[in-house]
């Protein structure tokens, strides 16, 4: 079989190499973009606080944040020695208020007139008390005011109880019920009364005392001789009558 040679054209095999170099080019830069896009991008390990990474650190465009801690540094001067004032405590005690001597009212002590009795006590007459500074107070234990001055009457008493003073309370009755023994021993408990009471059931005393008119409550103080130094009626004068009593006890007879 006869093969006819036909003549190889070079201008047609330069342009089939060129199209297959061409070809062969774009099958490796198509390559070579999957291969970039599946591996993603590398990531450093994270490093803790005290550690240090062995991996450099990628170049990046974000600025990094230089953090600056400032130290606190104490001077101490020690060529000037510290000068320490010490300042002593004193302790100013409250002053004791003065009063003038309280005048003499009455010379002698005015006589308990048909007393019934004595309650919460073993005492039975002024007399017996001389020598000590003597609170007398007219009361009954229905009066309003009387129940007021109470409080008062018992602070008093417990200030100045052991330092000499005694409190008498001459109960001279209003009304019939305050008459009653059992009901005045009652009111004495309710009321707190913890010093003497003497019984003017018929208010003998209540008017030797005062004369007319007479009043509910009527306060007075004795002092060691016997002697009237105070006379208030109703409430009030609290201050003024611890006044008084503080003073007398610190008189000399």
């Amino acid at each position: 079989m006869a093969v006819e040679l036909r003549p190889v054209n070079s201008r047609e095999s330069s342009l089939k190499r060129s199209g297959l170099l061409a070809c062969f080019a774009l099958l490796l830069v198509m390559a070579a973009a999957c291969g970039d896009s599946e591996r993603g991008p590398v990531e450093q390990p994270a490093v803790s606080e005290g550690t240090t990474s062995s991996v450099a650190p990628p170049t990046t465009t974000t600025p990094m944040v230089a953090t600056t801690t400032a130290a606190t540094v104490t001077t101490v001067d020690t060529t000037t020695p510290a000068t320490v004032t010490t300042v002593a405590s004193t302790t100013t005690a409250a002053p004791v208020p003065t009063i003038d001597p309280p005048p003499v009212l009455r010379e002698d002590t005015p006589p308990l007139v048909d007393i019934d009795g004595w309650l919460a006590s073993d005492v039975t007459s002024l007399e017996e008390l001389r020598g000590s500074v003597v609170v007398v107070e007219f009361w009954t234990f229905a009066c309003y005011n009387c129940k007021n001055r109470i409080p008062y009457t018992q602070d008093l008493y417990a200030k100045y109880k052991d330092q000499g003073m005694e409190i008498v309370g001459i109960h001279s009755p209003e009304f019939n019920y305050e008459r009653d023994v059992a009901n005045i021993e009652q009111a004495i408990v309710d009321l707190g009364v913890t010093w003497p009471v003497a019984l003017d059931t018929d208010r003998r005393t209540f008017r030797e005392w005062q004369g007319r008119p007479a009043y509910w409550p009527r306060t007075y103080v004795l002092d060691k001789q016997g002697r009237i130094r105070f006379d208030h009626i109703g409430e009030g004068a609290y201050e003024k009558l611890d006044q008084v009593v503080g003073y007398l006890l610190t008189e000399s007879v």
